[in-house]
């Protein structure tokens, strides 16, 4: 086991991510296509996950991993990096902080990962389209080159208001309560920094992230996914999916936590195996 004083790198969180993705991809595609669909089309789960194999077979339920790919390695890399740096000017005993600081790394983080969130949900939504309604974007590159040349620079960003404060929301009910939790967790039981602790505060981490952002997920991949104009704006896109009744907001819920809180734990665990073994000690701890 590493120095438990080792502090993580800028890159960690983003790598640990990506790979946590790769894994939780398939519930992430699932859980988009319940999201978007009508009420007049509605499918179960069942129904959902029989037409993607029908389609593309197993590979058809990695549609968008670039995307996801990209969005991990520039979105999760800006959040969890601006969080750890923010925690040396501030008290990251105190609850309070952690919460400002998790406010403030989510939003960077969150404008810098809209682009690659946009191809995401368009790719991962594609297969369920008619034919002729695809937009059949190669990877995500292609997606990114597409937008911008047949829709412009603002599509990239589009459903930028429900992105970033997904991602606030989401800062806060990861990285600021796993860090809280898990100071609670040694308290209280006296654990050592390893995986048996690693992986209980992220399951609690994971259950309490997926509940709080639900509703602003649900909204976010609906703007995201709408072809130009269907919306008037987000508050119209909101109007559409309250028409449904208050459920509607979580809609895909249990895919949504079967994808977060898996994804919670992998990436967490991994972080911390990471800043253990390849993190850097402060010049006052060598």
């Amino acid at each position: 086991m590493g120095d438990s004083r080792r502090l993580p790198r800028w890159w960690s969180g983003g790598v640990c991510a990506a790979i946590a993705v790769t894994t939780t991809h398939p519930l992430d595609l699932v859980k988009v296509q319940l999201q978007t669909q009508l009420v007049k089309e509605k499918k179960s789960v069942a129904e959902i996950v029989g037409n993607i194999y029908k389609q593309n077979g197993v590979l058809g339920f990695y549609n968008g991993i670039t995307a996801s790919w990209f969005r991990q390695l520039t979105y999760t890399s800006t959040r969890f990096a601006l969080y750890e740096a923010g925690k040396n000017y501030v008290d990251a005993g105190n609850l309070g902080a952690k919460m400002v600081l998790a406010v403030y790394a989510g939003i960077i983080g969150g404008i810098v990962g809209v682009p690659g969130d946009v191809v995401t949900v368009r790719l991962q939504n594609d297969s369920k389209l008619p034919p002729e309604s695809r937009r059949n974007y190669k990877h995500v590159f292609d997606g990114l080159y597409r937008i911008y040349k047949e829709e412009g620079l603002s599509s990239l960003f589009r459903g930028t208001v429900p992105a970033v404060s997904r991602s606030v929301v989401l800062t806060i009910g990861t990285n600021a309560t796993y860090d809280q939790v898990k100071q609670v967790l040694k308290s209280a039981t006296g654990a050592a920094d390893g995986v048996p602790l690693h992986f209980a505060t992220s399951t609690i981490a994971g259950c309490i992230a997926t509940l709080i952002t639900q509703p602003l997920d649900v909204l976010k991949t609906t703007f995201m996914n709408a072809k130009p104009g269907e919306f008037s704006g987000i508050g119209a896109a909101f109007m559409s999916i309250a028409r449904q009744g208050p459920l509607a907001f979580y809609r895909g819920f249990i895919p949504a936590l079967m994808r977060v809180s898996p994804n919670t734990i992998i990436t967490f665990v991994l972080y911390e195996q990471a800043r253990l073994r390849f993190g850097y000690l402060r010049p006052d701890d060598k």
